[in-house]
């Protein structure tokens, strides 16, 4: 039987970027996520409420880039309208907003390719 590692939670993603500039700006100011300030300059964060966003060379760790095409969901409380808006800023969408039954999404890349999907689960959970 396998120990448990005693996992507390999950403290960052980690995103891979080949601007980190141009990074900073898309999570920054387009998606409008709260940069952390304690985050080292060569390792920026970003906060989403519940996880850490690292932006990361991967080259800088010796690792080859490569985009996380599956990404990372952000709950919005209205998905058309924040796919609206970003639309308004030149961000492109895969596809129509989707509605699953009990949420809907949009889905997106970052300029590095990472995906994103913005979410609102609007059906109550099932207990």
């Amino acid at each position: 039987m396998a120990r448990a590692l005693g996992v507390e939670r999950t403290d960052f993603i980690s995103l891979h970027t080949k601007d980190l500039e141009r990074a900073k700006r898309f999570y920054g100011e387009t998606l409008g996520l709260r940069p952390n300030p304690l985050a080292n300059d060569e390792f920026p964060e970003f906060e989403t409420g519940n996880v850490t966003l690292l932006l990361l060379d991967p080259e800088s760790i010796g690792v080859e880039f490569s985009p996380n095409r599956s990404g990372f969901a952000l709950r919005v409380p209205d998905v058309a309208a924040a796919r609206e808006h970003l639309e308004s800023e030149g961000v492109e969408f895969f596809g129509d907003v989707v509605d699953s039954g009990v949420c809907h999404m949009a889905f997106l890349a970052d300029p590095d390719g990472n995906g994103i999907v913005l979410h609102n689960r609007y059906a109550p959970y099932a207990d």
